[in-house]
């Protein structure tokens, strides 16, 4: 349904769980920014409300049908609202939605986001909910209309779906086999960001680095950054998340000599046990781990690591708790993201004998994040005196109006909060400061600013804010999709010799 911009109903889209989550929001919105409907202002409630969901947390259900209750009555107040649910909890529990909360209208999945302006339309004319999931991808969404929240920045998926079984995610069976789009097709929608003014790119996929798989090509991930490499304008390269067990000294030495891809790598751990990580599925021991990180340091000294670690697997005991803590302090992350692990139904831990008691879980956490701060504080101090390139950024620092700062991130994607001179950069901007304090989250920088580069991704944030969208959308914000390239560009050939669930 097109409707005018006077008739137009508003929407809002409300994203929970990773980055292929929002990356998948992105597109929803363009979507529904493509079929006539407008952003809703924030004070307002939409007359449809779309909730991008997450099976990974016990407590993702809970959370939907809560929201979905406080909506309830606004709904009932307005009978031209609609309200849409996608994504891996839908994918899940598909029909079970609509009859826990009959006033729903679109249920669809992972696999047909594209479908969701038809769906809403269908509803309204029908009277009655539509339930659609198909079991597997209907188009890559990097075909869809999408809405970028960055004009600086962007998500580019390389790939959808996982090949692993490790026994605490849940999502292979919600997200399909991992299919892989053609370099041509990657490279192309990159080239297209940057001349709409992106300067930042993040390669995206569950398993970045099983990239290639499907079409029988096991170096093409390396093969790609070094593609991303020739790309003008194309400043700043980063990919997530690459799986240890996959990971290959290609990628090292892409990532080591080509000038845009930046020296940082998110490389989840999940557990420093190896029976921990046998019983996770995790394919690959603490020993090969360690030893992908020794490599990434002799090849870029300055690389900054991070990665994600689970507390209290099932069966998990102390031992293999110390397991994990040695390999952080060998690790020498800059910053982890540390969970409590949490049932998730419909995978096999979740069935596991052995449940760690929630008191231990949360002891052990605590000690896990008070190594990994005072590790993450030590690494920051050292960068204290040194000269940063800074990409401005939008909404980093929550303090910045009350401290007068600006914030933005480093190459190695460290937060820096700099004083604003006598030229005040957009986002999108480079800034270059030294380095004056740290903590172990972000840096400080409190000097004159030693320089401002202004960019053409400023000026693509300038244009949006004054509503020229800043691309081929125009006023909307609104790109059309990548369009299937039949014969791709061929990547250079390997010359050298990743966050994953």
């Amino acid at each position: 349904m097109t409707v005018t911009q006077e008739g137009a109903r508003t929407y809002q889209v409300r994203t929970y769980g990773c980055q292929m989550n929002v990356h998948d929001s992105e597109r929803l919105s363009g979507l529904l920014e493509d079929a006539g409907y407008l952003p809703a202002p924030d004070d307002e409630t939409a007359d449809v409300v779309v909730f991008n969901t997450c099976a990974v947390r016990e407590n993702a259900d809970n959370r939907l049908y809560g929201n979905l209750g406080h909506l309830r009555p606004a709904k009932v107040r307005n009978p031209r609202m609609q309200i849409a649910v996608g994504g891996c909890l839908a994918q899940k529990d598909q029909g079970e939605i609509v009859r826990k909360a009959p006033w729903v209208d679109v249920v669809f999945g992972t696999h047909n986001i594209g479908s969701l302006p038809v769906l809403l339309e269908r509803a309204r004319v029908e009277g009655e909910a539509q339930v659609e999931l198909k079991e597997s991808l209907e188009v890559f969404p990097s075909t869809l209309p999408t809405k970028r929240e960055s004009a600086y920045a962007a998500w580019v998926a390389v790939s959808v779906g996982c090949n692993n079984t490790c026994t605490f995610c849940i999502v292979p069976s919600l997200r399909g086999k991992e299919k892989d789009r053609r370099p041509g097709d990657v490279l192309a929608e990159v080239r297209t960001l940057v001349e709409q003014g992106v300067l930042e790119v993040t390669l995206l996929g569950q398993n970045v680095n099983t990239y290639g798989a499907e079409f029988g090509d096991r170096l093409a991930f390396g093969k790609l950054l070094r593609a991303c490499g020739g790309i003008d304008g194309l400043e700043r390269v980063r990919f997530t998340s690459p799986h240890p067990a996959a990971f290959t000294d290609d990628v090292i030495a892409a990532m080591a000599e080509t000038p845009n891809v930046m020296h940082q790598l998110h490389m989840p751990l999940q557990s420093g046990s190896d029976r921990v990580l046998r019983a996770m599925r995790r394919s690959y021991r603490a020993e090969r781990y360690l030893g992908i990180i020794e490599r990434v340091r002799a090849a870029m000294p300055d690389a900054a690591i991070s990665t994600d670690i689970i507390v209290g697997f099932p069966g998990e005991t102390e031992e293999d708790f110390q397991g994990t803590l040695e390999v952080v302090r060998q690790s020498r992350f800059a910053n982890a993201f540390t969970f409590q692990y949490s049932i998730r139904p419909g995978t096999p831990a979740a069935t596991m004998e052995d449940q760690v008691p929630k008191e231990v879980v949360q002891e052990r956490y605590e000690r896990l994040v008070a190594l990994q701060e005072e590790i993450s504080w030590e690494e920051n101090k050292k960068q204290v005196g040194r000269t940063l390139d800074v990409l401005v950024a939008e909404g980093e620092g929550r303090k910045d109006e009350s401290t007068h700062r600006l914030s933005g991130r480093a190459a190695d994607n460290r937060l820096v909060h700099f004083a604003v001179g006598a030229e005040t950069p957009r986002p999108g901007d480079m800034v270059t400061a030294e380095v004056t304090y740290a903590a172990p989250h972000h840096l400080v920088a409190d000097g004159a600013v030693l320089g401002v580069r202004r960019t053409r991704a400023g000026d693509a944030w300038e244009a949006r804010q004054g509503g020229s969208g800043g691309g081929s959308g125009g006023g909307s914000g609104v790109l059309l999709g990548m369009p299937a390239i039949g014969r791709p560009a061929p990547l250079p050939a390997a010359t050298g010799g990743c966050s994953a669930h």
